[in-house]
């Protein structure tokens, strides 16, 4: 005789989206640092726009594609895949660990195909140009360079805290992609832009809380952690969107490719790949060999060594 196969009974009529969220983002999954602030950058901003008190198994699968869609349906499409998977790892969560009635991503809000870009690298001179300009932020100027110069990841730039830095010897550790803490280091120029951005208006610096710092003080509504916010202002941590907007809206470029235009410029002036490995921090030479790529310009100064021999007269 065959036993029926158990059904879990869906349950949770009464939690709300708000508080589905903060228990998603409580999980271990989440407990890296900078993968908890990606998915509840994702997740908070679509549960603002549904309503943040509406009971969970209300939002109908259409209502999330909507959202995704005003959200992020214009942007790049790592960005909308990036966005789409943490809202899609919440919703089944709630759905296979908590047996919460509720929504799915629908199917017509597909992952998007990321065309591989062969010019993500862009020139030293652009990015010392960009980096020069009078009429960019003192922030935004020594984040962009610190991020080329450490040849980091930005979410593991935007987690630090100016007490993680140690200023002497020009590095910081950070805690990577898979977990570890690893040391970043930065140059001169990074140097000098970080001493002023520690400046406070009454000529003292700046010792705790994060290094990178939002425009204004946070509303209540959205209040962050607390070690999300500067003991000193009152600011919050500087967000990855809002980097990713600026960036985009100063000179049309991608945080990534300030870490992939150092990784190609080191292999363009010939350092071991052993030791871009080092700088990038990453464990495979196959990920690291799709960084070091010449550019351009490095292609064509080497054309002049198939040219015939001048003649001597």
């Amino acid at each position: 005789m065959s036993t029926a196969p158990k059904i879990a009974a869906l349950r949770g009529g009464h939690v709300t989206l708000a508080a589905a969220a903060d228990a998603f983002l409580a999980t271990p999954r989440t407990a890296n640092p900078n993968t908890h602030r990606a998915y509840a950058s994702a997740v908070d901003r679509v549960i603002d726009r549904l309503g943040r008190e509406r009971p969970l198994a209300e939002v109908t699968d259409a209502e999330i594609g909507q959202a995704l869609t005003e959200l992020w349906g214009t942007s790049a499409p790592a960005t909308w895949n990036r966005n789409r998977a943490a809202v899609t790892s919440w919703l089944i969560w709630c759905q296979t660990k908590k047996h919460w009635a509720a929504p799915s991503v629908p199917a017509d809000a597909e992952r998007r195909k990321e065309t591989a870009d062969e010019t993500r690298a862009v020139t030293k001179t652009t990015i010392h140009r960009l980096l020069s300009r009078r009429d960019i932020p003192l922030r935004e100027r020594a984040l962009w360079r610190m991020l080329y110069e450490t040849a980091a990841r930005a979410a593991e730039i935007l987690a630090l805290n100016v007490e993680d830095l140690d200023l002497e010897h020009r590095r910081a550790p950070i805690r990577s992609k898979g977990g570890a803490v690893e040391w970043v280091y930065w140059d001169s120029g990074t140097a000098h832009l970080l001493l002023r951005l520690l400046r406070l208006p009454d000529g003292t610096s700046r010792t705790h809380g994060p290094l990178f710092l939002s425009e204004r003080r946070p509303v209540p509504a959205r209040r962050p952690a607390a070690a999300d916010i500067c003991p000193h202002t009152g600011h919050a941590r500087l967000g990855y969107d809002r980097a990713r907007v600026l960036l985009e809206k100063y000179a049309s470029l991608d945080l990534h490719q300030l870490r992939h235009s150092a990784a190609t410029h080191l292999g363009e002036a010939e350092v071991p790949l052993q030791l871009i490995m080092g700088k990038t921090r990453h464990k495979n030479p196959r990920t690291t060999m799709r960084y070091v790529k010449p550019s351009a310009e490095a292609i064509a100064a080497i054309t002049t060594h198939l040219a015939p021999p001048r003649r001597i007269h």
